[in-house]
């Protein structure tokens, strides 16, 4: 999954030869997963149509304040499309439009935008060689650069007038990967290894049956997709579930038994930055699992259990640098019990949760947790969609690691 998926992109277009490139460009940003609305220059409509690009986009093409061709000449409300856009890409940008921008002109819809847009902005110059050389040029470039725009360099290649050098477009696919790099480059937790457990694991009885329990291992995926997003390589060890993630930062590593997610974890904590254990590990397991399905004979079955090992434990046992954070899902006394598990498994950080608060616990899109650190300090939230609490766990290890 892109950086860019979900996101809200708006697509400046001014009225350079380039703008052909812009077809490709809106379905690549399409095909990342973003939302995309097109804004073009009165004379960019002479290079490529309106009608092409909202076929494409899926969305209206606007070009001016006001719709010509509708009777009731509804004002396209520039002020709001600043405001809708996430990140605001401007594709091709002319000596024109830039100089314009530089200076505060505001004679057509994009630039007006542009001067109401609250989001990153990202340009893409591309004009002819001695166009792109020339002092006012530069002078443009550096001056919306000093305002925080980030500019997509162009490159050097055959020109429009035969000319061969720099002022080339980059093309579509080195736009989105030129963004998507800064993105992600900007994120909290870029160059960070997080290491995350999700989901129950399987203790076999005989080849047909098992010792399980209810986790949907929800929790972990959205901790996982969560920590992606904000630039972090996810190592995402799982027991059977059904959830899934595409993003690229995320690495599933499928697991069934607690046997089998203890080695796999072990093999990655050396490496991590931080490790969240959020899987519904069994305690116990069958000490012997019988080779052949056990028949059905007698009204009772008896089966002999042994402990399996203690994958959070063994961590705070031999951790280093990583800042390690457990799950409690308690009944009784939720607090103190935390706080002993906390404790007594070297934990930096544990999350609570108690099967007695409505919404939270296994095979619910909700939770209500709270967060104890070392020190026994506790933050309470509310009931949250598990997204939500994903997202909250991972702005508090971030405030904490930089702290």
């Amino acid at each position: 999954m892109s950086i860019l998926s979900g996101k809200n992109i708006l697509l400046g277009i001014t009225a350079g030869i380039a703008a052909y490139k812009t077809a490709s460009l809106t379905r690549l940003f399409i095909k990342a997963g973003a939302t995309v609305k097109i804004v073009m220059t009165p004379a960019s409509k002479d290079f490529i149509t309106p009608l092409t690009l909202s076929t494409l986009s899926k969305n209206p093409v606007f070009s001016s304040f006001v719709n010509e061709e509708d009777d009731n000449a509804v004002w396209n409300n520039h002020v709001e499309l600043g405001l809708w856009a996430d990140l605001f890409i401007i594709a091709p940008a002319t000596a024109n439009t830039l100089s314009k921008m530089a200076n505060g002109a505001c004679d057509n819809l994009l630039l007006a935008t542009y001067l109401s847009a609250k989001c990153p902005v990202y340009f893409a110059p591309a004009m002819d060689l001695d166009m792109y050389k020339h002092q006012s040029t530069l002078t443009s470039l550096k001056s919306l650069q000093g305002f925080g725009n980030i500019m997509i360099p162009a490159t050097s290649g055959e020109l429009a007038s035969g000319l061969v050098g720099e002022g080339r477009m980059a093309e579509p696919e080195d736009i989105v990967q030129f963004i998507e790099d800064d993105i992600l480059g900007k994120l909290p937790l870029r160059g960070k290894k997080i290491l995350i457990t999700a989901g129950p694991t399987y203790e076999s009885i005989d080849p047909v049956r098992f010792i399980g329990n209810h986790s949907s291992g929800k929790m972990g995926f959205e901790i996982a997709k969560s920590a992606a997003k904000m630039g972090a390589e996810v190592i995402l060890v799982s027991g059977p579930s059904h959830e899934n993630v595409d993003s690229h930062l995320i690495q599933l590593k499928k697991v069934t038994s607690a046997k089998e997610m203890y080695d796999e974890v072990h093999l990655h904590f050396e490496t991590a930055d931080v490790a969240i254990l959020s899987a519904a590990v069994a305690d116990y397991r069958p000490k012997n699992v019988a080779t052949q399905k056990i028949k059905k004979k007698d009204t009772t079955l008896t089966l002999e259990l042994e402990k399996t090992q203690d994958i959070l434990k063994s961590l705070g046992e031999i951790k280093t640098k990583q800042f390690l954070v457990g799950f409690a899902l308690e009944t009784n006394n939720e607090m103190a019990n935390a706080i002993s598990k906390l404790k007594s498994k070297n934990l930096n950080m544990i999350v609570l949760n108690s099967l007695n608060d409505k919404g939270a616990g296994f095979g619910s899109s909700t939770n209500k947790v709270t967060f104890i650190t070392g020190d026994h300090e506790a933050k309470e939230f509310p009931l949250k969609s598990k997204s939500e609490v994903a997202n909250d766990l991972i702005q508090f290890i971030i405030k904490t690691i930089d702290a």
